[in-house]
């Protein structure tokens, strides 16, 4: 048995069987009696085998071998069909992102796109105040003649 009993006499003399829990106090009390009779009542493993014959123990050996393999099927099969309805789902919605973050990242694009930009935009505007002089220059003498 699981459980380690005391035996001891209750007041009319009957034996007793007490089981006790990890500090020692008592956690059953049965007479002998009844529980004698339940041990009795019930076989060990090792009995159990001892008293298979051969082929029973050929049949039983086989029956929890077809078990494994079936579970082991069947959890196979359960993999196989969560992979193909990720396949057949297609792809991921995109991440949600926070008005922060998405803030964040709309900020910065546009400033590094400007930042690109302005010395492209600084060239052709030191060619038009170059030009301007001269377009002044010629209009004054245009006047004056």
């Amino acid at each position: 048995m699981a459980t380690r009993r005391t035996t001891m006499r209750s007041r009319s003399g009957k034996k007793l069987y007490a089981v006790r829990d990890e500090s020692g106090q008592f956690k059953d009390i049965q007479t002998y009696k009844r529980a004698h009779a339940a041990d009795m009542r019930h076989k060990s493993k090792a009995e159990k085998e001892a008293a298979q014959g051969p082929i029973e123990k050929k049949v039983r050996k086989a029956a929890k071998d077809a078990v494994k393999s079936v579970k082991g099927a069947v959890a196979a099969v359960g993999r196989a069909a969560k992979r193909a309805v990720k396949t057949v789902s297609g792809p991921k919605p995109p991440r949600r992102t926070t008005a922060t973050s998405a803030a964040k990242k709309t900020a910065t694009k546009p400033a590094a796109k400007k930042a690109a930009k302005k010395p492209a935009a600084k060239k052709p505007a030191a060619k038009k105040t170059a030009k301007k002089p001269a377009k002044k220059v010629a209009k004054k003498a245009a006047k004056k003649s």
